[in-house]
């Protein structure tokens, strides 16, 4: 496994050794012994599965009191995948980075619990797999606004995207629960 650090402490790019021949590919999307050896120790309850159309936007979720950490991967199509440090003794607060993750470079992203997360599909569609290391509450789900002025993110994209009413009525940065 091939470990890409990000400007986000904590955050990192992961590459699977992938064993292709003529038949297709094989690789391990996750082995908890590969993953504790590269830091990552967390425990996984639920893994989650999107499909979405080009031009979506999904985000950017995050679940006060009971985070979540998440691995992420686009098993098919090719998404812009956004995190965005929420953690107020962080030095990073409020900065985001983008990782593009497709189907052919076969890359996951780890996201330590403390930050937000959302994707834009860049290709026609996109399956999009995470594994969570919480469950999931609807009562602390929160969202921040995508296109919140103070992030300034590029989501890569000069077309409106589609949002759900959800991630419509997300809140602007300066007015997120943070955590500490």
């Amino acid at each position: 496994m091939n470990v890409i650090e990000t400007p986000l402490p904590g955050v990192v790019l992961l590459e699977p050794a992938v064993f292709s021949d003529d038949r297709g590919f094989f690789l391990e999307s996750y082995n908890e012994r590969v993953f504790a050896e590269i830091g990552i120790r967390e425990k996984f309850v639920q893994d989650n599965h999107s499909y979405s159309k080009r031009g979506v936007v999904r985000g950017l979720h995050y679940q006060i009191e009971r985070p979540q950490g998440k691995l992420v991967r686009a098993v098919s199509g090719e998404v812009l995948d956004v995190i965005v440090d929420l953690r107020r003794s962080s030095p990073t607060c409020g900065r985001w980075h983008g990782v593009t993750l497709t189907d052919s470079n076969r890359r996951l992203v780890w996201i330590p619990p403390g930050y937000a997360h959302g994707f834009r599909v860049l290709s026609e569609g996109a399956h999009v797999l995470y594994k969570a290391t919480e469950f999931y509450f609807a009562h602390l789900d929160r969202t921040v606004l995508w296109n919140d002025p103070h992030l300034a993110i590029d989501w890569q994209g000069a077309d409106e995207p589609l949002l759900s009413e959800k991630d419509r009525r997300g809140v602007r940065f300066q007015d997120a629960e943070l955590f500490p």
